[in-house]
């Protein structure tokens, strides 16, 4: 059975740093795509943290921080591309959603590539710069028992 990645949140931080923020549990991918043009002009505020680190939700379309890996039916993954590419005619311009099915499916594909080799519940960061030849993305996985408290802790207060 394939492997994707869950929105997570440990904390209201998400709502807090992204524009968008994802809910949990929804399926995500990078989603680097979003940056391809930018410039170090377009990395302020909010969208500067999207960039830096968030992942993108393939539901909602918003950005989380953390994402876990878990597993997914194949029967699903079609679904989930047809939504991508749906999202790409009518953010990006592409010209309708057959054409940018084929680059959904890869964008899925690429994020069940990421997933393969780590078990459920492995947190995956991403982290991303600018460079003179575009994005570089960069992926670290965070397996449960090297998570410190203060990643996994959800802080609250008695009343």
């Amino acid at each position: 059975m394939p492997k994707l990645a869950r929105t997570i949140r440990f904390d209201e931080s998400d709502a807090q740093v992204f524009s968008r923020p994802a809910e949990a549990g929804e399926w995500a991918i990078p989603g680097g795509f979003e940056f391809s043009n930018w410039t170090e002009g377009d990395l302020s505020g909010k969208a500067r943290q999207a960039f830096a680190n968030g992942w993108l939700s393939l539901e909602s379309f918003g950005r989380a921080t953390l994402v876990a890996v878990a597993q997914v039916e194949e029967a699903e993954l079609e679904p989930l591309a047809r939504r991508l590419a749906d999202h790409f005619v009518q953010l990006y311009g592409a010209p309708d959603a057959e054409a940018a099915l084929p680059i959904a499916r890869e964008e899925i594909a690429y994020m069940v590539e990421l997933c393969a080799d780590h078990s459920p519940n492995v947190l995956l960061a991403v982290s991303r710069e600018l460079t003179e030849a575009g994005v570089r993305e960069s992926f670290r996985a965070i397996t449960p028992a090297e998570a410190e408290i203060d990643l996994v802790a959800i802080h609250g207060s008695a009343d």
